[in-house]
């Protein structure tokens, strides 16, 4: 059992939760400890850490996930990048075990964020350009090796647009990234079925004046989108401006194999990244994913003057919600014991994946 201040989703009280698995009760009352309790993280775009990245394939899954356990994730999505089909094939082939069976210590695998190859060539950012035309029967059969439950599409490319509600109707939440599109493409995309936006700002047209762009689009109409909060992808004033603008927006991470690792060189599917401080680049100086976690993405929300209620419900309640994960991402009795357990600093002093007590980073 644990006690403190518990944010619950509605509002916050002074008591204990009483939890195996899952939560069975959660007692209003005097508490023990003045540590605060929030849901367990919820990362939907998740590339590394500890210098190993998804693409890689094998036990690369167990090993991101585990890392981003100790910083307070609970469950994520293992992200791919723009890659040959068989890289593809690979990296969803290593995450299938780890989505069926939690390894101990892990954060729970929810499932796929296939991060391309459906792009546009103009967008690339980081990724490589081994882009093709959506094609349904390519999904599907993607799909049946491990679950996609996020696909980041430019919906501009090709007939692309098409397919949208086909892969909607599969379970797929189509989010619009790495485009080049007008304004009017995202609308359209939106009306025939996508749900989301990938890291908002980044590898996407801009807001202008007559031509508002794709970034014009997710803040005129979106209920949902995603964004990097590591204070370096999106300047402060542009990341107030999409909080005030989209109701649900939420924080990823895009966390990157050199997530929690030193300086140096590391890779990002085929691309060589380089860390240096809080930032990934390519050898162009293009900034290539992040090495964010999840607490420092709240640390930096509540730094932008987000109070930490609404800061926890954006790295855990909006994004469980957004992947229909109604037992996750809050603290309530049902719900699955995902807990992480703060300090005065906002820092993780404990962390529970289906109630079991992580070990955490020393």
């Amino acid at each position: 059992m644990l006690s403190g201040r518990i944010l619950t989703p509605s509002g916050w009280i002074t008591g204990s939760i009483d939890f195996s698995e899952r939560i069975h009760r959660i007692i209003e009352g005097p508490a023990a400890s003045g540590h605060t309790i929030l849901p367990g993280f919820v990362d939907l775009h998740v590339h590394g850490a500890a210098g190993t990245d998804i693409m890689e394939g094998g036990d690369a899954g167990a090993v991101v996930a585990r890392t981003h356990a100790r910083h307070g994730t609970t469950s994520l999505l293992g992200t791919t990048l723009t890659a040959k089909e068989d890289h593809i094939r690979r990296a969803l082939e290593g995450m299938a075990g780890v989505i069926a069976q939690r390894p101990i210590g892990a954060a729970r695998m929810l499932g796929v964020h296939l991060e391309g190859p459906f792009l546009n060539l103009q967008r690339l950012g980081a990724q490589p350009p081994d882009v093709v035309p959506a094609r349904l029967d390519l999904v599907r059969s993607l799909h049946a090796i491990a679950p996609i439950r996020v696909l980041t599409m430019a919906p501009e490319v090709d007939n692309n647009l098409l397919l949208i509600p086909q892969l909607a109707a599969l379970g797929i939440r189509v989010q619009i990234g790495h485009s080049a599109g007008t304004y009017e493409d995202g609308v359209a995309a939106l009306r025939a079925g996508a749900s989301g936006f990938t890291h908002l700002f980044n590898g996407m047209s801009g807001l202008l004046n007559r031509d508002p762009g794709m970034v014009g689009a997710a803040l005129a109409n979106a209920e949902y989108a995603e964004i990097i909060p590591d204070l370096q992808h999106v300047a402060p004033g542009a990341l107030r401006t999409a909080l005030r603008a989209i109701p649900r927006l939420y924080g990823v991470t895009d966390a990157t194999s050199a997530t929690g690792m030193p300086d140096g060189e590391y890779a990002l599917g085929t691309q060589r990244v380089f860390k240096c401080g809080a930032c990934v680049r390519l050898a162009t100086g293009s900034l290539a994913g992040s090495v964010l976690t999840m607490d420092q993405a709240l640390r930096n929300f509540v730094e932008l003057g987000l109070d930490l209620a609404d800061a926890s419900r954006r790295l855990s309640l909006y994004p469980a919600d957004y992947l229909g994960e109604p037992e996750r991402g809050r603290l309530m009795p049902g719900a699955w014991a995902d807990i992480v357990v703060l300090d005065e600093a906002l820092r993780p002093t404990a962390v529970y994946v289906e109630g079991e007590a992580i070990a955490l980073a020393q």
